[in-house]
């Protein structure tokens, strides 16, 4: 489907319109591509109202899941969304609406031709929710306007419950002037929109949070107050918009134009302004471009402008600050904190982890102890102050690890770690403990990481954009791939179809056991146990390899094997192999 992206992608730069976008849609490639992504989801193992998980279609067909999504887009009608709610701290929760999970395959079907679309139209410093970009990088330009451009004053707006108060009416609109002109298309969103939750109704207003079109969807809302804000400075169309080495922004600092510049990260975001007066006139500016424009509403209390330089913003986790430092170029750079919700959850989210091995000492529970320390550790990494803020948390919970755990637990020294966490952990000398072989790794040992900010040019639909990706990536024959995937075997399920296609390129096209690269007719998928006693299709299940090898591991005539093994000339190692995969199949080693 690349090249079909790709052109989509480009179109939409060029500002096409779109009309038959439900054929791309409802295209056999699209939809098989939408059964592989599902598929690596974690959520594809939770069941909606019907009932069905990813793994009560796994045994189908591969025509037969082509046709029965063919026939949804024929006439839709989406099934009840289950209601399920989540913790988000302080007793409060986070209502998620979960689809079924056809209706999880047929919304990723629309996802995957409306992406390149909208991606070619968002702004450049949106980064919820969008391919390559991340929290990491929202902060980092925040930090950018700080240090490099000298921005103080902060505008924090609040909208009240987003996701649940999305416009229908205004997103469809705004879809038409993205340039999505498919009638069709639009009433299936429609329709989509307005699914019934579970025991709540039909939903007048608002997308799923769950669903796996929200996320576009609320970027497509909120798109259009990022050009708003960014046209009222950084792309505003003057004759001096071409102009080198800046001056486009010298000339309009003569006027009376608000200095300012928005980041956002989903429904978080800042504007940062240049002085207090902006700032002010930005904050009321935005306010009522949310009410009139996108019919959403703000919080009054959580709504403010800042002076970075007198006090912090909380954003994504993190709490931000200007600090005098030296001989900088403004004299003022941002420092990052956790924020004190952040420490607060992470508090309880260590002390629930260690409540778990008491409970139950074992070498799992440690390492689920030592995930979420280090999942911590990872995300908070490129704060400025985190190694102040983790030695904070952890003389809080030292004396709860002593406490609880001091009858079970035993004395280690650096080398009882796995290698992998030795290396993370080389530079720092600590106490360390351990459960049955496993240690805990140490709370406080993470020193800040440097982060870069998005390069603009990285994008999954241009190939100079992927090249930035994938350039380590070994690159398997592009029509050798292509012939794989179209001549799918039928009758086997969309499960093995799909899992063959990884096999061969985890295994670069190569033979697991001659490990010499495979021509289009030679190769073989083979199931490790296999199908008819196992009834296994999964990927672990599969290997690929010659197919003089493939008869090998199967064959019993004694003559035949002979014959095979003179052609062969196996070395010791590969006949080892080969009898391995023999004895799986209950057949004699050779």
């Amino acid at each position: 489907m690349q090249d079909c992206f790709d052109k989509l992608y480009a179109q939409s730069v060029s500002g096409y319109h779109f009309y038959d976008l439900t054929e791309l849609m409802s295209s056999d490639d699209n939809i098989r591509l939408a059964y592989r992504n599902i598929k690596r989801h974690s959520g594809s193992k939770t069941a909606g109202t019907d009932k069905l998980k990813i793994d009560d279609i796994l045994y189908l067909s591969v025509e037969d899941v082509i046709e029965k999504v063919q026939a949804m887009f024929k006439w839709y009608e989406p099934q009840p969304v289950r209601r399920a709610f989540i913790p988000k701290g302080k007793g409060k929760t986070r209502p998620l609406g979960i689809p079924t999970i056809w209706d999880r395959i047929f919304q990723q079907c629309i996802l995957q031709i409306l992406e390149p679309i909208c991606e070619a139209k968002f702004h450049k410093h949106s980064y919820g929710f969008r391919p390559n970009r991340s929290t990491h990088h929202a902060k980092t330009r925040l930090e950018f306007l700080i240090n490099q451009a000298g921005l103080y004053h902060c505008v924090d707006v609040d909208i009240k419950g987003f996701f649940d108060n999305v416009n229908h009416s205004k997103l469809l609109k705004q879809m038409w002037s993205l340039g999505i002109k498919d009638k069709p298309l639009l009433s299936i969103i429609s329709r989509l929109l307005k699914a019934e939750i579970e025991g709540e109704g039909i939903p007048s207003r608002g997308t799923p949070q769950g669903g796996i079109l929200s996320p576009l969807l609320s970027n497509i809302v909120l798109n259009e107050m990022d050009w708003w804000v960014s046209d009222q400075w950084e792309t505003f169309k003057s004759r001096y918009t071409y102009s080198t080495n800046g001056s486009k922004y010298q000339f309009l600092k003569k006027t009376a134009l608000k200095e300012c510049f928005i980041v956002r990260y989903a429904d978080d975001f800042k504007v940062m302004c240049r002085t207090r007066s902006q700032a002010i006139r930005i904050n009321y500016a935005v306010k009522d471009f949310l009410k009139n424009r996108l019919h959403l509403e703000t919080s009054e209390e959580k709504s403010r402008v800042i002076n970075l330089k007198k006090n912090s913003s909380e954003f994504l986790g993190f709490s931000i600050k200007a600090i005098r430092k030296g001989k900088t170029r403004f004299g003022y750079v941002a420092r990052s904190d956790m924020s004190n919700k952040a420490k607060e959850n992470a508090f309880q989210k260590i002390k629930e982890a260690i409540k778990v091995v008491k409970k139950k000492p074992s070498i799992q529970t440690v390492w689920n102890f030592n995930t979420v320390v280090m999942g911590i550790q990872n995300y908070y990494s490129v704060a400025t102050q985190i190694t102040i803020n983790l030695n904070e948390l952890n003389s809080h919970l030292r004396r709860t690890l002593y406490n609880q755990l001091k009858n079970i637990r035993t004395e280690a020294i650096f080398h009882d770690m796995t290698k992998t966490l030795q290396k993370r952990y080389k530079d720092y000398k600590t106490k360390l403990f351990r459960i049955q072989g496993m240690v805990f790794v140490p709370i406080h040992a993470q020193r800040w990481k440097n982060t870069l900010c998005f390069s603009q040019q990285t994008c999954n639909y241009t190939t100079e954009g992927r090249a930035r990706i994938h350039n380590s990536l070994k690159a398997i024959d592009k029509t050798m791939l292509s012939y794989i995937m179209r001549n799918y075997i039928p009758n086997r399920s969309i499960e093995y179809n799909d899992n063959r296609i990884s096999k061969f390129i985890a295994q670069y096209g190569k033979c697991a056991i001659l490990g010499v690269e495979l021509g289009i007719n030679e190769w073989h998928c083979h199931h490790i146990t296999p199908f008819h006693l196992s009834k296994d299709d999964s990927y672990s299940n599969l290997i690929i390899v010659d197919k003089a090898i493939h008869q090998l591991i199967h064959l019993k005539d004694k003559v035949k094997i002979e014959t095979l093994l003179a052609t062969l000339k196996l070395n010791s190692k590969q006949r080892e192999k080969v009898n391995k995969l023999r004895l799986k199949c209950q057949n004699e080693i050779i």
